[in-house]
């Protein structure tokens, strides 16, 4: 009996050490969760192996833990995982650099505006007073801001505070002597508001541009500071890609050495501006593909923004007879940058918010795009599009990037610019994504938070923050769960040009996560949702 005993435990005992030789040490397991792949089939596992950043299984528990034995063993205790958030069109250094502006976003008068910017001068004291945020549609106290008591507060310091659009601005008159601009300017593109003969200090579009212009930049120090606190914010929403719509050659370059030096771990898909400067580099040296910068678009704008009345419409807005919106360019300008991008290779991908500023740029990219294709060239935003043009999108494979955040923070004022008869072309995001069955989707961040999940619930609840409102906004152009977290991973991923190597959990693929305590698709609101740990490449950030 004793040897029969011997026998079987010397067996079991061999038995057991086979099979622990047959596993693969990987880095890390993690296991017993809920893991949203974002693959093709919208795959949910309970267990994931990684090893060197890269994901080398995913499965059951049973499976994956037989098979692998990682470094770490980490339980997940039924968290949830969904791929790392990407934001498909942001504005990533500019939100780094407005962190060191007054702050307008929560203002709620004019009269709180001034004062904000009052007790910032009394502590910063540089060569302007830069600040931005105000949304005067949001303001309890309703007023039209103007420049006379900023002359009155700041009569020798420039003062230029941006609207939340990004679009507009309110300066003051010694902002406006710097940039030459007196009650006789004429800018092409661009607004100075008058009433009476007298510049109120609001410029829009180009005009705000001209001042923008004579602004100080700020140096390498202060733009790696700003890059820098740009990444910790967006890790710690759970943001591991970002796309940012605009950007310079030295701008480019400064994350470059940063990515190379290895401060900068998160992806970053840049678009470039439409400088010749920008050009005669990337045309000669051609695009930058790594996995963690990729270089390879151009950023236009074709108008404005609807709440400063800039976007470009094919009928008056309601609130303003007689006004259309501004066309940044004449088309010619257009046309011959997508001729020169389609040579070379780029993706072109151009801010278009009204209807006639969508048709515009969807024609001139099916002169060259003729049908289906795969160059992946994007409308950002596609806020206001007749339904009669949509189906450009699917007929020249042009990609439809929006940010569901400007519908819940727009539809306070979007039907008084509209009126009720159009708003059925407006943040028709379900009609969009028929188009091409996917979509990119982003914030526009610093215009909006850069928190993710309010990119999903204003998509999937067409709620804002408050749950505003109760029954939802325009409700038949929701997406669903499954359609949202895609184009926050999977789809934004493609438009990036990124898929290859990130935005799925698939075997190969970078392991890029978020761990999260709750199941999005079982919530209303983002309340009470936790992000529990941010990964790049397999490394907690």
């Amino acid at each position: 009996m004793n040897k029969l005993i011997y026998t079987f435990i010397y067996g079991f005992l061999a038995l057991t050490a086979c099979q622990l030789k047959e596993q693969t040490i990987t880095d890390s397991v993690f296991h017993n969760g809920y893991i949203f792949t974002a693959d093709s089939g919208f795959s949910v596992v309970e267990a994931m192996a990684i090893d060197d950043g890269i994901i080398v299984a995913t499965g059951n528990n049973n499976d994956i833990l037989a098979a692998y034995s990682g470094t770490q063993q980490i339980d997940l205790k039924g968290k949830i995982i969904y791929p790392g958030f990407i934001d498909a069109h942001c504005h990533f250094l500019g939100y780094g650099l407005t962190l060191s502006k007054i702050d307008l976003t929560q203002s709620t008068s004019f009269a709180d505006v001034l004062n904000r910017t009052e007790q910032y001068a009394k502590t910063n004291k540089g060569e302007w007073i830069l600040g931005r945020g105000w949304n005067e549609t949001l303001w309890e106290e309703k007023s039209t801001p103007n420049k006379i008591k900023l002359d009155i507060m700041f009569p020798n310091t420039p003062v230029f505070l941006q609207r939340v659009d990004g679009h507009a601005a309110l300066v003051n008159q010694a902002a406006l002597d710097l940039a030459g601009i007196n009650n006789q300017t004429v800018i092409s593109g661009g607004k100075i508001e008058m009433i009476n003969g007298r510049m109120t200090g609001i410029v829009i579009d180009a005009a705000a541009e001209k001042i923008q212009a004579v602004i100080p930049k700020p140096n390498r120090d202060q733009i790696v500071e700003a890059l820098m606190m740009a990444q910790k914010k967006c890790l710690e929403v759970g943001l591991t890609t970002v796309a940012d719509a605009g950007l310079d050659l030295q701008e480019i370059l400064i994350i470059d050495s940063l990515v190379r030096n290895g401060s900068m771990h998160m992806r970053v898909y840049a678009m470039l501006n439409p400088s010749e400067e920008n050009f005669n580099y990337f045309l000669s040296n051609g695009p930058i593909k790594t996995e963690h910068l990729v270089v390879r678009s151009i950023k236009l704008y074709a108008d404005g923004s609807l709440g400063s009345r800039g976007a470009f419409l094919k009928k008056d807005y309601c609130d303003q007879p007689g006004t259309i919106g501004l066309p940044q360019q004449k088309p010619e300008y257009y046309d011959s940058i997508c001729k020169r991008m389609f040579a070379a290779g780029f993706q072109v991908c151009t801010h278009c918010i009204g209807d006639s500023a969508n048709l515009q740029m969807m024609n001139i990219y099916g002169k060259y795009l003729k049908g289906k294709n795969d160059l992946r060239w994007r409308i950002e935003h596609a806020q206001v599009v007749d339904p009669a043009d949509r189906f450009l999108f699917g007929k020249y494979s042009i990609i439809p990037s929006i940010q569901p955040t400007h519908a819940t923070s727009d539809m306070y004022m979007a039907e008084e610019r509209l009126c009720e008869a159009r708003m059925h072309s407006a943040y028709a995001y379900k009609s969009l994504l028929a188009q091409n069955e996917f979509l990119a989707l982003g914030t526009d961040f610093p215009v909006e938070s850069i928190d993710p999940l309010g990119t999903y619930f204003s998509a999937v609840t067409r709620k804002n923050s408050k749950g505003e409102p109760s029954k939802g906004f325009l409700m038949n152009e929701a997406l669903t769960s499954e359609q949202t977290i895609l184009g926050m991973t999977r789809w934004a991923a493609f438009a990036n040009f990124m898929d290859g190597f990130t935005g799925s959990l698939e075997r190969g693929k970078a392991a890029d996560f978020v761990i999260l305590n709750k199941d999005l698709s079982l919530e209303n609101r983002a309340n009470g949702i936790e992000r529990l740990g941010t990964y790049i490449d397999g490394v907690k950030q």
